[in-house]
């Protein structure tokens, strides 16, 4: 049996792996928002471990996020699923200032990563859009840039395979992989989306779980249980380290 921890948990992806990894027997912390979506959360799941909640557009509520994680003891697996869409015509800052939609896909995995213990395994949701982010990290809070949601949101897709590359190459006992869980319908997603939910959530339940040994890898980048290729800037150390310094300078908290 497993303990993860599943950022975003009350509906779509990561209710779906949720309710997917407590059916199989593990121990499942979930994380919403607010209180509200907490409850809805936990009454969706009532055989999860238990629920907290933090706003992850606030540095200072992911920081505590981590605190409270931390203090419920050792995780074997997080799978950092939380993330807002694209559909926001006109950049919406958070508290600290940041574009809302960096704040929760991107400051807000680094931020976790470097402040919860190191579990076994991490997952970090990423997208096909990531492609198309941008690889010279220029601008990533958009101060300068006429706002574009959809860049914004492929930009963050982009970090989080950064992330997710630059903690293989620095934690070499801890396995870091990135999923792209397809187009699903969820929130995000849209009702039309192609893909199929189920199967969206498979691949990071099995990263989390399994001991299959094509799940017990590092560094990689799936899509249906199968390794995929992945734009290459993301395995650039410069780039990787470029990312970091971005992340430290506009949150205090540096990831070693």
């Amino acid at each position: 049996m497993a303990r993860i921890f599943i950022t975003g948990s009350p509906d779509g992806l990561g209710q779906m792996a949720a309710r997917n990894l407590i059916k199989e027997g593990h121990q499942v912390v979930l994380h919403a928002r607010n209180e509200k979506r907490i409850h809805d959360a936990l009454a969706a799941l009532p055989g999860a471990e238990t629920a907290i909640a933090a706003d992850l557009s606030s540095v200072k509520e992911t920081i505590q996020l981590a605190e409270k994680i931390n203090s419920l003891g050792a995780f074997d697996a997080i799978i950092h699923n939380a993330a807002m869409g694209y559909r926001e015509p006109k950049r919406k800052v958070t508290v600290d200032g940041l574009p809302d939609v960096f704040a929760v896909n991107s400051m807000a995995p680094y931020l976790l990563t470097a402040l919860i213990n190191k579990p076994k395994r991490l997952i970090y949701l990423s997208s096909g859009l990531h492609t198309q982010g941008d690889t010279s990290l220029q601008d990533i809070t958009w101060e300068k840039r006429h706002w574009n949601g959809f860049q914004a949101y492929s930009d963050s897709k982009l970090h989080d395979l950064i992330l997710s590359q630059a903690v293989a190459r620095l934690w070499p006992d801890v396995y870091s992989n990135a999923v792209e869980p397809g187009w699903v319908a969820t929130k995000m997603g849209g009702q039309s989306a192609p893909d199929n939910l189920e199967e969206g959530a498979i691949t990071q339940c099995w990263l989390a779980v399994s001991s299959d040994s094509n799940a017990l890898v590092t560094g990689n980048y799936f899509y249906h249980q199968r390794m995929k290729n992945f734009l290459a800037a993301a395995a650039d150390m410069q780039v990787q380290d470029r990312f970091f310094e971005l992340c430290a300078a506009l949150s205090g908290v540096h990831l070693k």
